[in-house]
């Protein structure tokens, strides 16, 4: 009976690579039923009108356009939840992952009865074109790191960090259906979730140059990775957001205790004087910190982010009032120690700040 193979490409402003990879992958030679699916978010120079072009004269291709919606993690999650074949392949869709080496992980999945084969990078075979030492460097640290927050079942992978994913769908699905779309990277997530329940193998990837465009790795992804991390090595039993957020304010507590101490010093301020001033410094800094990184899914911008941030100062007011009183109490009556005090209040604030500037400025549950 002849098998069916799903392809799964996400997709982000992709149109000059998509071409000349959907050519590529529609002439394999290869016997199982094809099916590929391509997982748009919404691009803006024209991929899904493309896709769409391709997709009427070859019945082999379906597009899914994502409006409202975005994220590398939740396009791979989204495009396996809606494949309809027996296996299914991820890769990247600008030209780094070779269609023979997608192949190779198919055979490597079937012929061993596996549940999953990630292409890697670090295998001793593996090839790495076009990256420059740095950005192979910091890739390699990166997923050593991964790699000790993982279950011990998968201690014998090379890359944790694979966009190049060969998965018996029948196997996986139940663990798929459970990632976190909001971490750093799928197969990692997958990993986490599954709690070493899967048998994981790799085959060796040669690693090519993108073709076309700019690679989208920036400060939000290595923020990803950071989150994913800490929740994954606490046993995922705090919010992914509430990690964030927690790091967040410990940047806000170094400028509450910075401007304290500049507005003490070089401006000769009294401490009842300079508290509310750093207070408020720091509260905005929080904001505005929170939004690019914490809830950037729910970024605000424009009139919406003064408005944002008034709604976000509204929601801190109380417990804002309380980090000043309780510092200036614990100043007047405890100890006259600025640092003390200061940590006391911020100590009363975080949760308050989170569960209540979660629900009533970025409006999540």
């Amino acid at each position: 009976m002849q098998e069916r193979l799903s392809i799964v490409l996400p997709t982000f402003n992709e149109r000059e690579n998509i071409r000349p990879l959907l050519q590529s992958l529609l002439s394999l030679d290869q016997s199982d039923e094809l099916e590929v699916l391509i997982v748009d978010d919404d691009s803006t120079d024209g991929t899904h009108s493309l896709v769409k072009n391709f997709a009427q004269r070859d019945s082999r291709i379906r597009l899914i356009r994502r409006v409202g919606r975005a994220g590398l993690a939740s396009a791979i999650k989204e495009g396996l939840l809606n494949a309809t074949g027996d296996f299914a392949v991820v890769m990247d869709a600008d030209g780094q992952h070779r269609p023979e080496d997608v192949l190779k992980a198919v055979r490597k999945l079937k012929d061993e009865n596996l549940d999953l084969v990630a292409g890697s990078r670090f295998l001793d075979q593996a090839k790495i074109r076009g990256l420059s030492q740095r950005r192979t460097g910091g890739s390699s640290f990166a997923n050593r790191l991964a790699g000790l927050s993982l279950p011990g079942a998968y201690s014998h992978l090379t890359d944790y960090m694979s966009g190049c994913l060969a998965i018996d769908l029948k196997a996986c699905l139940p663990f798929i259906y459970n990632v976190d779309v909001n971490g750093f990277k799928f197969f990692y997530e997958l990993l986490s979730v599954s709690q070493g329940q899967l048998n994981v193998e790799e085959v060796a990837l040669t690693f090519q140059p993108r073709l076309y465009g700019k690679s989208k790795l920036d400060l939000s992804i290595l923020w990803d990775f950071l989150i994913s991390f800490l929740h994954t090595s606490t046993f995922r039993l705090l919010p992914r957001r509430a990690i964030s957020f927690a790091i967040v304010g410990t940047t806000g507590v170094a400028i509450q205790l910075v401007s304290t101490q500049l507005l003490l010093q070089a401006f000769q301020f009294n401490f009842e004087e300079a508290l509310p001033i750093s207070v408020l410094l720091a509260a905005t800094s929080n904001y505005l910190i929170n939004n690019s990184l914490t809830f950037r899914d729910k970024r605000l911008g424009g009139l919406s982010l003064l408005r944002g941030l008034l709604k976000f100062l509204l929601v801190a007011s109380l417990p804002v009032m309380a980090n000043i009183g309780l510092a200036t109490a614990f100043y007047n009556v405890i100890a006259r120690d600025t640092l003390l005090a200061q940590m006391a209040g911020i100590f009363v604030v975080f949760i308050w700040n989170y569960v209540a500037s979660s629900r009533f400025v970025w409006h999540t549950h």
